[in-house]
């Protein structure tokens, strides 16, 4: 579950798309709390299918309910910015740098293109206007309901360039040892 501030109004209508730097990727349960779903002046709870769409939106795991899981994101943060050893960056500082990594000026979703081949296992990418999740060196197609069965892409597979969704701070972390949990679907799809 996601959380990017109040995004709908008293008519539960989405009328925003963040209110905050600060987007988490929450556990569905946590300490036995119980919250109605687009409650008046409550966040906004989004819902994702994995942990590796979260990511790709430019979620990051909560500090608070995940967080053995917000530990080991920084960790590869720090590691895939070439900062072994370094001190571990806080909540602020990661949000200010994914903000910047995944909202375009004119607030749309940032991208960047990469060769398929170059990206790890666990980033979701976009090609010809379909987005796809790189697992265990194939792609496999996304959609809301799951992953479906791997596909071979028009080009061969190491010339295949693709418009990456995932930030890159996060395919970086990623390089570094981040592998996000995937929907069982993903599993399946990709033997």
């Amino acid at each position: 579950m996601g959380n990017r501030g109040v995004l709908h109004d008293e008519a539960k209508r989405v009328v925003a798309a963040w209110r905050s730097r600060r987007w988490i990727a929450c556990a569905l349960t946590f300490r036995g709390r119980r919250r109605s779903v687009f409650a008046p002046h409550r966040y906004s709870e989004l819902f994702f299918l994995d942990e590796a769409t979260a990511l790709a939106a430019g979620h990051r795991p909560c500090a608070e309910c995940r967080r053995r899981r917000y530990e080991e994101f920084r960790a590869a943060w720090t590691a895939g910015r070439g900062g072994i050893g370094s001190r571990l960056p806080g909540a602020e500082e990661i949000d200010r740098v994914l903000h910047s990594e995944r909202v375009s000026r004119g607030g749309g979703k940032k991208t960047y293109e990469a060769v398929l081949s170059s990206v790890p296992a666990g980033t979701i990418v976009d090609h010809r206007g379909r987005p796809y999740l790189k697992w265990e060196g194939e792609a496999l197609p996304w959609s809301f309901s799951g992953y479906g069965r791997a596909e071979e892409l028009p080009e061969p597979p190491p010339e295949t360039t693709v418009r990456v969704l995932t930030p890159r701070s996060i395919v970086r972390a990623m390089r570094s040892g981040l592998l996000p949990q995937v929907d069982a679907s993903a599993i399946v799809s990709a033997r």
